[in-house]
């Protein structure tokens, strides 16, 4: 027996769903609002071939029907001007509805896509905690937030269960491990082998989650539950127990977005009948993938009121190896090269924190951070705290990085050294070019208005500094468009 069957009495429009979870869905990106329009974006892609249309109910999100090639590999794609992110996931950061200069934590972060999604909500002010405990997943989610800009994420590697107690949140979205059935298109409509010991585990560990997110969560403040499967043991089962004894309500979900409403019952199970304000989407809502959500409310009032815990992030890195007089030095020196060379004054740098680890220096946008109430563990570390800026040089001196110069995009547009994408295919092949009257040392280079990345003029000619692997992407892309 198909192990959908049993889904057959709670999915509305049954052959909908069916005939749609055989179909591979298409692609669709968000657009990083922060940095384009919907509407640029939309014409840009339009110009290379693409077509797009809207999706219903998310307004920052275009779907692409056809093209001359995969939407990933599109210059803007590069540039970090979007995300590419299934539809039904959309509806998650806009229902946590995170404001700007709030504390954010995602329990489950990686590979990026709600965190960004919920940076560009907050546009880029506040802070994330990002928590995450697998590495290569932690690499994927450093690559996104740097590639599409977002300075006021705190990424934290460690197993989201065993975050410290000190600091409380104003909402916390609990993105968690499941099943993964509403991903099952991925799979031509077929659903991966599950063995009883997951099946009894991994209930168990979205509770623990659940929980721990309550914990942290401030009186008053908001919790997201989500899950990309359709098992009710998994969705509604997990909620319903945390109802019971934890001090928290369920907050009614209305959206203008195709769905259908949370169950109170299944099978021989009965559940809160609040839980009829949970969400589920189906993949024949949005022509998408399958999602659950329940958005609980803390017990208690305390709205505007300072949330304990959190501190100003410090000029070093608290980690008895970056001396606060040294990290002093460091950050002037950096402000120094800064004005010297790119003409970025203090009205620029003070719109960002800047914090000196180790050798570098990061430049972040998150006022605020719990790491002071913290402590120490072995069961969490820092992994990065907004974007690294700067870099000793090989006479140590600082720095800057592709990074900085895309944070700084709109300040430093005046002394971008723009090239065609013929200029721009003959230096990632390794050949000289031309850029005469440039004076000799850091530059950065433009693409087609943007910032692309660092280079370094010797003798009125420039080549690039973009990393390996993002340069051979960049020439791929310049040759689709050749």
């Amino acid at each position: 027996m198909n192990p959908l069957e049993r889904y057959r009495t709670i999915i509305p429009d049954w052959e909908g769903f069916r005939e749609t979870i055989l179909r591979r869905d298409p692609p669709t990106i968000r657009v990083r609002t922060g940095r384009i329009s919907a509407e640029v974006l939309r014409d840009r892609l339009q110009a290379q071939g693409f077509v797009l249309s809207e999706v219903e109910g998310l307004p920052e999100f275009l779907r692409v029907i056809d093209g001359p090639h995969a939407v990933a590999d599109t210059l803007e794609n590069w540039l970090g001007l979007f995300y590419i992110q299934q539809a039904s996931t959309g509806v998650a950061a806009p229902l946590l509805a995170p404001r700007p200069g709030e504390r954010v934590l995602d329990l489950c972060a990686a590979p990026g896509g709600k965190t960004t999604h919920i940076a560009d909500l907050m546009q880029d002010q506040g802070c994330i905690v990002a928590v995450d405990r697998n590495e290569n997943r932690i690499r994927a989610l450093l690559g996104n937030m740097y590639r599409t800009v977002h300075p006021n994420v705190l990424v934290v590697a460690g197993d989201g269960t065993s975050l410290p107690d000190g600091a409380l949140f104003d909402r916390v979205l609990v993105d968690a491990p499941c099943s993964a059935e509403g991903t099952l298109r991925r799979k031509g409509g077929k659903l991966r082998g599950q063995t009883a010991k997951f099946r009894k585990q991994v209930p168990r560990r979205q509770e623990a989650l659940l929980r721990r997110a309550i914990a942290l969560t401030r009186p008053g403040g908001t919790i997201l539950y989500s899950t990309c499967t359709f098992a009710p043991e998994e969705n509604e089962a997990v909620v319903d127990r945390v109802l019971k004894d934890c001090p928290v309500t369920l907050d009614p979900i209305t959206m203008d977005a195709p769905h259908a409403p949370g169950l109170t019952s299944f099978e021989d199970q009965q559940f809160d009948e609040s839980l009829a304000g949970a969400c589920r989407i189906y993949p024949h809502h949005f022509d998408s993938g399958g999602l659950f959500l329940a958005r609980l409310r803390r017990l208690g009032l305390d709205e505007g009121a300072e949330l304990p815990g959190w501190s100003p992030v410090p000029p070093a890195f608290p980690d008895g190896r970056t001396d606060p007089a040294d990290a002093a030095k460091m950050i002037e020196a950096g402000f120094s090269r800064l004005e010297s060379l790119f003409g970025i004054g203090a009205d620029v740098r003070g719109d960002f924190g800047w914090i000196v680890r180790g050798e570098d220096l990061w430049a972040h946008r998150c006022g605020s951070w719990p790491l002071g109430s913290w402590g120490e563990s072995d069961r969490w570390r820092v992994v990065s705290v907004g974007l690294r800026a700067m870099v000793p040089d090989y006479r140590n001196r600082p720095r800057p990085t592709n990074d900085l110069f895309r944070l700084l995009e709109e300040a430093i547009r005046p002394i971008l050294v723009s090239l065609s994408m013929d200029q721009w295919a003959k230096l990632l092949d390794g050949e000289d070019v031309a850029v005469p009257g440039v004076e000799s040392g850091f530059v950065p280079l433009g693409l087609q208005g943007h910032v692309a990345g660092r280079g370094l003029v010797r003798g009125e000619t420039v080549r690039h500094e973009i990393p390996k692997v993002q340069a051979r992407w960049l020439a791929k892309i310049l040759a689709l468009g050749a």
